[in-house]
């Protein structure tokens, strides 16, 4: 999705103007919003639902709100969910079947017309998960037709970071903070001398023209000046970072390694970081019935690595330790991904450090990881 070149400065108005625009045209406009103490992502009726004046303190199994003097509206960083929640839904129906009294059966797919998502507040590590789950679930030998219709219309509005929190890492995976590709539109968002306002740029002919029907002002040279020192500035302030090397060697090559054992004495198994995270895709399929047993139903819904019955066979789970469950985990992140998909399954946006109960760290692990193999 190549960038037009075409920008504009919306104020406060202006952003209010684009959601009614987006809804005028029938998209369900997504994007976050404060509840029950955090910031979630959930349909909006205009930008007054955004989190203006919100930021967040982040730490390894830590998330807090915090206000904020300056009124922002995007100066919060990821909050528990992910696009993914919309564009791949937790639990899905596939299908239910009817037997009729002389014992015919139906077949009826339960899939119903997607709603035209536009998700506005996408952060660029996020941009870099819905193409990595593009792959995966649109572009792969094994289609997922129902992600593939919501995805199909998803209009998408970036919000570049000028704010990264204290668990980011997109800079080592080269994802962020600036949005380089797979938008709509992109927003910066400044605070300074020229007042509170955001640049706005279009990414798509289809972005283009839903910026033309927005009340604005041209984008100038001082406010694109000012906006790409803020997203620099960002850059240099990650909370955290990977190892500068070949992660897919590392990972690949360190199966046997003892820090395994360092984090599974920690490891819950709860499954929270396959949870939050925006690339983990993994399901399973569930078919139930009423109790007359003349009607059935077969859902998707999603599963966890983690999961001991994840890996069963016949006989028992494949991984049945902690260990084994991590490592999987890990180092298909990091490193079988790429077999698979020609890409890593990692976009550095944190989630999984901070929503672990017990705070392991996914660069922390890593780091050792990368520092055993050199002893």
């Amino acid at each position: 999705m190549p960038d037009t070149g075409q920008t504009a400065v919306l104020d406060r108005a202006g952003l209010d103007a684009l959601v009614a625009a987006l809804t005028a045209d029938g998209r369900t406009v997504v994007g976050p919003t404060v509840r029950d103490g955090a910031v979630v992502l959930a349909e909006l009726d205009g930008a007054d639902a955004l989190p203006w004046g919100w930021g967040t303190e982040l730490e390894a199994g830590r998330y807090r709100l915090v206000r904020r003097d300056d009124g922002a509206a995007f100066a919060h960083t990821s909050g528990p969910q992910s696009w993914k929640s919309f564009l791949h839904p937790q639990r899905e129906k596939l299908w239910d079947v009817d037997r009729d009294a002389a014992g015919e059966l139906t077949v009826r797919p339960a899939r119903n017309e997607p709603p035209s998502y536009a998700f506005l507040g996408v952060r660029p590590c996020d941009l870099r998960a819905i193409a990595i789950q593009d792959r995966v679930l649109a572009g792969g030998h094994f289609r997922d037709d129902g992600y593939a219709e919501r995805r199909s219309g998803a209009f998408l509005i970036a919000a570049e970071c000028t704010e990264p929190g204290a668990t980011c890492f997109c800079v080592s995976m080269g994802s962020g903070p600036a949005a380089d590709a797979g938008f709509d539109l992109a927003l910066t968002e400044l605070i300074d001398t020229g007042g509170h306002r955001f640049l706005v740029r279009a990414g798509s002919a289809e972005g283009a023209r839903i910026l033309d029907r927005v009340p604005s002002e041209k984008g100038d040279t001082t406010t694109s000046d000012a906006a790409r020192s803020a997203v620099d500035a960002a850059r240099d302030r990650m909370g955290r970072a990977m190892p500068p090397m070949d992660l897919r060697a590392l990972l690949g090559a360190s199966p046997e390694a003892e820090r395994w054992d360092d984090v599974a004495a920690r490891c819950l198994t709860c499954g929270n970081c396959t949870m939050v995270c925006p690339t983990c895709f993994c399901t399973t399929t569930e078919e139930v019935t009423d109790l007359t047993g003349d009607h059935a139903e077969r859902w998707q819904r999603w599963d966890s690595c983690f999961d001991l019955d994840f890996s069963y066979l016949h006989g028992g789970p494949v991984r049945a330790s902690a260990r084994s469950r991590y490592r999987q985990w890990l180092t298909h992140k990091l490193s079988t991904w790429h077999d698979q998909f020609d890409s890593t399954g990692c976009v550095g946006c944190g989630r999984c450090i901070t929503w672990c109960p017990v705070g392991i760290d996914i660069t922390e692990e890593v780091n050792a990881l990368a520092e055993e193999a050199r002893s």
